[in-house]
């Protein structure tokens, strides 16, 4: 008989119990998500006496461990599979997704070097070229790499443009430079650019903010005098990011116009579709992507709009040597076996060094679900956008966002401006604090908004017009406080 000596695993007989219990919590959750508060009271002596009831000194059961953190999420987290969650850009995680990701923690495939998990850099080589087909780049010269998400796609996209524009910048630095480079988006672009021109060395002063249309598009006009201007005070402008989603109103940047602005200029064009890109699924909501496989390179996030657990970042590119030059690098101590094969090893490929088996999760969810369910999936939460800016125009509510993304900005334009951002603070507050539905506040052209974006597959038309009279309860309850 052997004896245990380290408390890091279980027996059989305990993994199944604890296995099985835990599908079982996890079914349950999935099934009742709806009957729970969408958020958490923030009571943070509560949260945080919670977090440190377990004691390291003092080990628990894994039956007790496990039911405390299942306990501890169900109570206070925003439930972002919740159908009437209609937040920012965090989706209801399909079955097989998180079934991957358990797969994934399991097996543990190390993603450095391609002999030592093949088969998890091949199956994610092949979804990155059926994503990047969907675009419309050719599968000759597609190339790509998972990351962590949008942020680091948006990084990897900086860096790749660099290295294209100016060879020497991987070598030298930017001292080596003649001039200091210059990258451009709209005002309604994701911040993680700001990161990113801090993160690689540019500095902030180094990205061009150009205003946005009342469409909240980029404006090209005036993209094309800022760039005009740098060149006459002697900076290299190298890279132009439109946004295929803006986070706030779901706007989408003329991407057809600004392509041509890229050729003219000689730009790179990276293409931020981090979760508008799924339009692309769809033919009838595509149009305005129709140009994206003009781009250079494409951020997309699968754990957005199609519905994988976090986080599932891709960065795509037409370029294919463009990785390879930004990220090839030697070391002595990596695995040898495959030095003979002509395969890529990851680690030469990307930001990242050892990572997880990111891709898994997107290539079960389509091998179980196909392009067809997929297309499903977007064609309705596009419905259930329809149907909210509908209901709420019915309530005398009105939508001040254009888009044909499921993401509704919207006010009540009889509330005096001098008021309605106290208004619309007051509505997005009562409808939080009730627990029935999670909303939020978005500057319109520097007026507040409310803003409601369909994230949830399961999100239906009850779940709309339940999240409809939440709001005209709440209005109601403020107009009856002003009248006394």
């Amino acid at each position: 008989m052997t004896t245990k000596k380290f408390n890091l695993d279980l027996d059989r007989e305990e993994r199944m119990s604890i296995g099985e219990e835990l599908l079982e919590r996890i079914n349950d959750y999935m099934g009742s998500v709806g009957g729970v508060r969408v958020s958490p009271e923030l009571d943070v002596d509560a949260i945080v006496s919670f977090a440190q009831r377990l004691s390291f000194e003092h080990p628990v059961s894994a039956q007790e461990a496990i039911d405390h953190i299942v306990e501890g999420l169900t109570r206070f987290q925003v439930h972002t599979p919740h159908p009437r969650y209609f937040g920012l850009y965090n989706p209801r995680p399909n079955y097989m997704g998180i079934m991957a990701d358990m797969v994934t923690a399991a097996f543990n495939p190390q993603l450095a070097a391609w002999s030592h998990a093949p088969i998890a850099v091949e199956i994610e080589q092949y979804v990155l070229k059926e994503i990047a087909a969907q675009f419309g780049y050719s599968a000759e010269a597609a190339d790509g790499t998972f990351t962590t998400g949008g942020a680091e796609a948006n990084l990897t996209a900086v860096l790749t443009a660099l290295i294209h524009h100016f060879p020497s910048y991987g070598k030298e630095g930017l001292r080596s430079l003649k001039a200091q480079p210059v990258m451009y988006a709209s005002a309604e672009s994701h911040h993680s650019l700001v990161k990113a021109a801090r993160s690689c060395g540019l500095g902030t002063d180094s990205l061009r903010i150009i205003p946005a249309d009342s469409q909240l598009r980029m404006n090209v006009h005036a993209l094309q005098r800022q760039i005009a201007a740098d060149r006459a005070a002697g900076y290299a402008p190298c890279l132009l990011i439109a946004t295929g989603g803006t986070t706030g109103a779901g706007a989408i940047d003329p991407i057809g116009e600004l392509a041509d602005v890229a050729e003219d200029e000689g730009l790179w064009l990276h293409v931020d579709a981090a979760y508008g890109g799924a339009c692309v699924f769809a033919p009838e909501l595509m149009e305005q992507l129709r140009d994206i496989r003009r781009a250079d390179s494409i951020t997309f996030d699968a754990h957005k709009w199609m519905s994988v657990p976090m986080g599932a970042g891709m960065y795509l590119t037409r370029h294919r040597e463009v990785l390879h030059q930004a990220f090839s690098i030697t070391a002595d101590y990596m695995p040898k076996e495959g030095a003979g094969l002509n395969r890529v090893d990851p680690f030469t490929h990307s930001i990242q060094w050892s990572r997880r088996f990111i891709g898994l999760k997107l290539y079960l969810s389509l091998a179980t679900a196909g392009w067809e369910g997929y297309r499903r999936v977007v064609r309705h939460q596009a419905e259930m956008g329809n149907r909210l800016r509908q209901e709420l125009t019915r309530s005398n509510w009105t939508v001040v966002n254009d888009t044909v993304l499921p993401v509704v900005c919207f006010t009540d334009i009889r509330v005096p401006e001098e008021s309605r951002a106290k208004f619309v603070s007051f509505i997005c507050g009562e409808a939080v604090r009730s627990g029935q539905a999670w909303i939020s506040v978005y500057d319109m052209n520097q007026e507040p908004a409310l803003r409601a974006c369909i994230t949830n597959y399961e999100t239906a038309e009850e779940d709309i017009i339940a999240l409809v009279r939440l709001l005209n309860s709440a209005r109601a309850q403020m107009m009856n406080k002003k009248e006394r």
